[in-house]
């Protein structure tokens, strides 16, 4: 069951392949505004009772026929995880992040890409740009995940919240690559 529910997030991925606020404007020039080629998005994750747990704002780079990981995405080197100001995670309860508790608040969350695993970090310092103002000092938790293989390519960077009895998988996509970050929520 949780197989055919991942299979279809990544389905959600990419649909979101071609967003509208993606698109060229027509009427682009001088009294117009540029479309952000990189627009920004959010994923959310609500416990039962619809109450908002946690909350991810990120921008969705698009793969535009580049080689992602290991060419425009450098293995082993500090990512934003998405593009513009670096990825940011709220939580608004205390959680587990793998086996590490993590207490309510707003984090950038970086990862270091590689082609088998990445790590994922947590970091305390936020409203940076990117991964310029990077410091692993102020890292409040690094994890290793492995990396997957998703069954059709995703186009724009993508990331949902995949739900489970005790928490949530936080599912980061793009290319042919994907991978989760568990969550479990401290009772």
């Amino acid at each position: 069951m949780k197989r055919i529910f991942l299979l279809a997030v990544i389905a959600i991925f990419t649909l979101q392949s071609n967003p509208v606020n993606g698109q060229e404007n027509p009427k682009e020039g001088p009294n117009f505004a540029k479309t952000d080629v990189s627009p920004m998005d959010l994923a959310i994750y609500k416990n039962q009772d619809e109450e908002v747990v946690a909350r991810v704002i990120y921008s969705r780079p698009l793969k535009r026929d580049r080689e992602i990981f290991g060419k425009l995405v450098p293995y082993n080197e500090v990512w934003r995880t998405g593009a513009n100001e670096a990825t940011e995670l709220t939580l608004y309860r205390d959680m587990k992040v793998a086996d590490v508790v993590v207490e309510a608040g707003t984090y950038s969350l970086y990862t270091i890409p590689g082609e088998k695993e990445w790590t994922v970090i947590l970091n305390n310092r936020t409203n940076t740009w990117g991964a310029y103002e990077y410091t692993d000092q102020e890292d409040r938790v690094r994890i290793k995940v492995p990396v997957r293989n998703a069954p059709a390519t995703i186009e724009s960077f993508s990331m949902a919240f995949v739900t489970r009895n005790d928490g949530a998988d936080l599912l980061m996509g793009w290319d042919n690559k994907y991978v989760e970050v568990p969550f479990k929520v401290i009772q």
